[in-house]
């Protein structure tokens, strides 16, 4: 007979994590954490983790917000830190963008986030090393920052553990099992697993366990390239994030002088096997970031390259995540298509997907986050925007 559990998590990235800890914390029952690789070694661990509010939906600043309290108590509520350091996170934009973003701070703001669009005088105190031109405005989100995305999904994976739930790595799992329209558990190299529950967070690789059980799950799998810099010493440089929508790139510190840059929408975007992609960033790439980043931040000028790499995306037909149940199909959730924007908005997602399995209830603005908008063609309108997380 099969081992039995209340609920299976399929994933061990951020949102896999957060799910699988928030399921127990709420007494989901026996939950089981699998993992084909190791905690956080899919998208998850090349994430430049930029931690921001600054969305053009209510729905995911609400979302984005909550994650921002939950990064601040990381510590209190899951015994160790995430590394988030709220360095603040700047907007730069051109003339054509001035207007959407003012009308998002607006709307931010009503929701609580402390946010503003800079007068020159700031700009000139906080920005000095900035090339202004351009440039027709910048917000300044206060609270915004990055993480360590290894740091972040670790601590989950451990009070998971601590409050009883069981972690399998190097598992992977084979198939989803079904009878008729419920998902009744998962098939491993050694057998087959029960659960009430399985929850599909295998982000890039979601979509061959959800074609396992013939689900449709429309996914792209894109390859994402960022870069390292260190800048030269005694001189000016970022201390926040920076997102240059003038010039699509986003910069996130690190530390002693060195930052990841990547590119920023829009660019063009490569459908790829996640089983095999190039995992390094092209050397046409990096020249065209170093010369995007010199030009807008002249104090770059002979930064050293520190390393280059390719991650993935898991994409969704607009750009929305999967998230919850599915109609007429008992026995499965998504929890997957992130699409560059999983991380800040790991915990939230994994806190409100585990309520909703738990207690049946959901936010209906979450509940609009279900696949069973592709099937009713209510698809979201308005793309994130920004960068990768």
């Amino acid at each position: 007979m099969a081992q039995s559990y209340d609920a299976i998590v399929v994933g061990a990235g951020i949102n896999g994590a957060s799910t699988a800890y928030h399921l127990r914390l709420l007494g989901a029952g026996r939950v089981l954490l699998l993992e084909r690789g190791g905690v956080a070694a899919g998208g998850t661990g090349k994430s430049a983790a930029v931690v921001r509010q600054n969305y053009s939906t209510p729905l995911m600043t609400r979302l984005a917000r909550k994650s921002i309290e939950k990064f601040r108590a990381m510590r209190q509520e899951l015994g160790q830190d995430g590394g988030f350091e709220q360095v603040g996170y700047f907007m730069v934009l051109a003339a054509d963008h001035v207007a959407g973003q003012v009308a998002n701070v607006a709307m931010q703001r009503s929701l609580g986030v402390d946010v503003h669009m800079m007068e020159d005088a700031e700009i000139d105190a906080r920005l000095p090393w900035l090339n202004r031109e351009g440039v027709a405005g910048i917000s300044y989100e206060v609270d915004g920052g990055c993480a360590d995305p290894i740091r972040t999904t670790e601590a989950y994976v451990s009070a998971f553990e601590r409050l009883g739930g069981e972690v399998r790595l190097k598992t992977p799992v084979r198939a989803l099992t079904r009878a008729g329209d419920r998902i009744t558990g998962v098939l491993l190299d050694e057998g087959s697993l029960a659960a009430g529950t399985v929850v599909n967070a295998g982000g890039p690789w979601a979509h061959f366990l959800a074609d396992s059980a013939n689900l449709e799950l429309p996914l792209r799998t894109v390859r994402e390239q960022d870069t390292v810099w260190e800048g030269r010493p005694n001189r000016p440089l970022p201390t926040g994030v920076i997102s240059l929508a003038t010039d699509g790139l986003y910069i996130r510190p690190l530390g002693q002088r060195r930052f990841i840059v990547g590119r920023g929408f829009p660019k063009e975007y490569v459908d790829v096997d996640p089983y095999n992609y190039k995992e390094t960033a092209d050397d046409a790439i990096v020249s065209l970031i170093l010369e995007r980043l010199e030009y807008r931040i002249p104090s770059f000028a002979g930064a050293k390259l520190i390393d280059s790499y390719a991650a993935l995306y898991d994409v969704t037909p607009d750009w929305y995540p999967f998230i919850g149940p599915r109609r007429g199909l008992a026995g499965y959730c998504d929890m997957n298509g992130g699409s560059g924007h999983g991380f800040k908005v790991g915990p939230a997602f994994g806190e409100e997907l585990a309520r909703w399995i738990v207690t049946g209830q959901v936010e209906p603005d979450f509940a609009g986050l279900s696949h069973d908008r592709i099937v009713e063609g209510r698809l979201f309108t308005q793309t994130f925007g920004g960068n990768r997380g």
